[in-house]
């Protein structure tokens, strides 16, 4: 029988507000850990009563042996643990002092994502022999020299983010402001990829030809068009990995971890590249943010690419 007031209808209440939010990509993540933990569990009616220290460190387990990575076992658990939490709250559930003591919900900072950087000039700067890995080539180019710009942000950055010379834009992720001057070098690769499409009126004006523009950024449809979006972009980066000859996993991620790197084996202080490094506290990382101005950032942005483009991998 279904309980009404159960883990998993709580849950299902949760992720259901994410998307009314138009916060699909969350609600996404939620909707992953729900359907990998009832499925252990064998039952979608999850009760909070089964949610026991025992019952989570089996699950930890079984997520181990299923051969998943130390953060996604962290993400999934921190999920269930804001859900438990939630039904805390509404009292619908226990109050168990540290349930999750026993499973793992911190983050992995072992899992290096960054290229050494003879394998990061090259796919930045060697002809992969084709147009359609060079335009591939161009937008991995251009989010290093956005000081390792997410994809996610490049996707939806709109015509209106780029201001003499600098682009100002919020974080799509954590909505943080960001200010970062244009490289000379980067000019013309704007203008390679920069969207001629007219816009309609309401709808978002991307600054690159990307996604369409002709889905409104709230809308699910458009979550949809930017994780294929996302997808394709991925494929491609091992394409362009297969054709460069690099022994490395390339993802859209491995060019913000190597922006980071890069900074970090050049002496640059930690404040300056620590959201780029993973911070788990977007706060701390505005903290460590807030004494360098954009004159600071664009120097270090400027070295970086230096750095890589001359191919020293001392």
């Amino acid at each position: 029988m279904k309980n009404r007031n159960g883990f998993s209808q709580c849950a299902e209440q949760y992720i259901a507000r994410l998307r009314k939010e138009g916060r699909y990509s969350t609600a996404h993540v939620y909707k992953n850990a729900l359907y990998s933990f009832t499925s252990f569990c064998g039952t979608i009616h999850v009760s909070f009563n089964q949610i026991t220290r025992e019952c989570l460190r089996h699950y930890g387990q079984h997520l181990y042996g299923c051969g998943l990575k130390p953060n996604t076992i962290s993400t999934y658990m921190r999920m269930l643990r804001s859900i438990y939490n939630r039904g805390v709250e509404a009292g619908n559930a226990p109050y168990i002092p540290r349930l999750f003591r026993d499973v793992y919900t911190g983050v992995d900072v072992r899992q290096k994502k960054a290229l050494p950087v003879g394998e990061l000039h090259k796919l930045l700067y060697e002809d992969p022999g084709s147009e359609q890995l060079r335009r591939t080539q161009a937008i991995a180019a251009l989010m290093f020299q956005f000081c390792g710009m997410p994809f996610v942000d490049f996707a939806y950055m709109e015509k209106s983010a780029l201001q003499q010379n600098v682009l100002h834009y919020n974080r799509v992720k954590t909505r943080t402001p960001m200010s970062i001057e244009v490289l000379d070098t980067a000019k013309e690769l704007i203008n390679q990829l920069r969207s001629k499409h007219i816009p309609l009126p309401g709808y978002p004006d991307y600054l690159f030809n990307v996604l369409s523009g002709n889905k409104k950024r709230k809308e699910e449809s458009a979550y949809r068009e930017y994780q294929s979006a996302l997808r394709l972009f991925n494929n491609r980066l091992k394409g362009l990995a297969r054709a460069l000859h690099l022994s490395s996993l390339v993802t859209s991620y491995t060019l913000r971890h190597s922006w980071a790197t890069t900074a970090k084996y050049r002496g640059v202080p930690i404040e300056m590249i620590s959201e780029s490094l993973g911070h788990t506290s977007i706060k701390t990382t505005q903290i460590y943010l807030k004494g360098f101005g954009l004159k600071e950032r664009t120097e270090v942005n400027r070295l970086n690419l230096y750095y890589v483009k001359r191919g020293v991998i001392n």
